[in-house]
């Protein structure tokens, strides 16, 4: 590998973290994925059975997803679900669901 291909390859590694940070819908995005459950922006259809996430505070969200996370909250899915997230962005899932109302 040349030196100017070895520089390039750095930089991108360098920059490859920070793309994630600097996208302002990253937290929406992230949370989409819970809609086919919780319904579009955590509001779930009433009476199916699945807890409302819209207007729910931030940190009583993060708890449940890292006890479910865990494995220390019961669960059908939402444990393996939990799993497939690093915990900032769970915090973010969390943060956009908290601002919704």
């Amino acid at each position: 590998m040349t030196r100017f291909s070895m520089l390039i390859a750095l930089g991108v590694l360098a920059t490859a973290g920070t793309a994630h940070a600097a996208d302002p819908n990253l937290g929406r995005n992230l949370a989409a994925t819970c809609a086919n459950c919780h319904g579009t922006n955590g509001h779930a259809v009433k009476g199916a059975g699945l807890d409302a996430l819209a207007g729910v505070p931030k940190d009583k969200t993060m708890q449940k997803l890292m006890e479910f996370k865990a494995g220390d909250r019961p669960a059908t899915i939402m444990h393996q679900i939990a799993k497939g997230y690093t915990d900032a962005q769970l915090d973010l899932i969390a943060a956009y669901f908290a601002a919704q109302k």
